[in-house]
This record gives C-alpha cells, structure tokens and sequence, in this order.
C-alpha cells in the first residue's frame, strides 16, 4: 500500500492492486491548492471546505460523506460517527472517521475529530495500524489530546495532520507542540510526500512519520 500526503487533511491512498482511495479533499481557500490527483473512491469526513472539496479529484469518483460499511474493489471501508467538538456537536457537528482496510493493513482517518478520547470510541475504532490524526487543535484535537489517542490505540504508524502548514490560513497551532510530546527517536520527518508499507513494516517500536505535501 501507498500513502500520499497531499496537503491540510488530505491522503491518497493506493492498493497494490491500484485501487486508490483520496480523504477530505480542501479548497485553496486553505492557502493553498491540492495537486491534480484522481482517485476511485473519496471520502469526506464533514461537509466543511478545507475538508469536502470533492471536485479537485479526478477520475469520476465515488463519494462517500456518510457512515457506511463497503467494499471499493478489494479496499474495505467502515466508518464510525464522531464529533467535531467537546460538546457532543452543539458547535460544530458530526465527524465521521473511516477506517479502510488495505492490503491487509487497517488504516484510521480521524478526520476533524473534537471529541475528548472514550473508553467506547477507542473500542470502535480498533485495531488500528496507522493512524491519520489531526493534531492543531482549535478546530479538533489538541497536541495532548491527540497523544492520547496515539498511547490508547497504539497504532505501528501515526501520521500527523490538520496543522498549521507554510501557508495555511487556517487558525490551527503548528505540528511542534505534538512532535514534542515524544521521544525524537520515534519522529521521522526526512521530506518524503509518500511512504509505501506492508504488514512486515509495522512490527516493532511505533513511528511517526511527517509527510511532506506533495
């Protein structure tokens, strides 16, 4: 499998068979724009615009904005519904976090997740082997909140996401006060936009891997 960093919340990911799935595609308004990218299935966590813009993505996609549980050519995709605050969505919202399943590797989309770490959500959102978790608060999330996360369902890979990026406009905290929450050990962040993974990959000590914007 392949994950490609495209930006803000934004992930394509690619089975070895080629089927490929793109996350919360965002507007320029961001401050800056995705690059051209197609995809078989897109998923939208929240009808907001750093987050629903479906029409960047090519390819005459299916778009799935609800909580559903499908098969998109040998990717399996559930969802969870969440919250996009700590009020039960009295200030922003419904969330939904999507896990696929992909060349035999669980992957978990947190989307913009605002709701404080459950004892019932951890349990629905297992297991999880890399996680996408946004970690620029404000609008989700905090730094803390999202190491939380991180310890409870101890995924092999964190990708961090939704922060504060070099032209962002969006009002979210950079992504240093999460890194620094861990040893520098378990960082790496060597410039790549895209890693590639197998099962054998996620075995040992955690990492967590910052992605370059491609």
């Amino acid at each position: 499998m392949k994950i490609r960093y495209l930006g803000h919340s934004s992930f394509k990911l690619t089975s070895a068979a080629g089927v490929s799935v793109v996350t919360d595609p965002y507007a320029p308004e961001v401050g800056f724009a995705m690059s051209c990218v197609t995809a078989d299935v897109v998923t939208v966590s929240h009808h907001h615009f750093d987050h629903d813009c479906t029409g960047a993505v090519g390819g005459n996609p299916r778009i799935i904005d609800k909580a559903v549980t499908c098969n998109a050519e040998g990717i399996e995709i559930s969802a969870v519904n969440s919250f996009h605050d700590g009020v039960h969505g009295k200030k922003r919202g419904e969330n939904i976090i999507f896990k696929f399943r992909v060349d035999g590797i669980d992957v978990c989309h947190l989307g913009d997740l605002g709701e404080a770490c459950s004892a019932d959500l951890i349990a629905n959102i297992s297991p999880v082997d890399v996680l996408m978790i946004p970690v620029g608060g404000n609008y989700t999330i905090d730094a803390a909140t999202a190491k939380e996360y991180v310890e409870r369902l101890n995924p092999g890979v964190v990708i961090p996401m939704h922060y504060r990026a070099e032209g962002c406009k969006v009002d979210i905290e950079g992504i240093r006060p999460f890194l620094n929450l861990f040893d520098k050990s378990l960082v790496s962040q060597d410039g790549s936009c895209e890693i590639e993974l197998t099962p054998g990959d996620l075995c040992g000590k955690m990492r967590i891997i910052v992605l370059r914007r491609a």
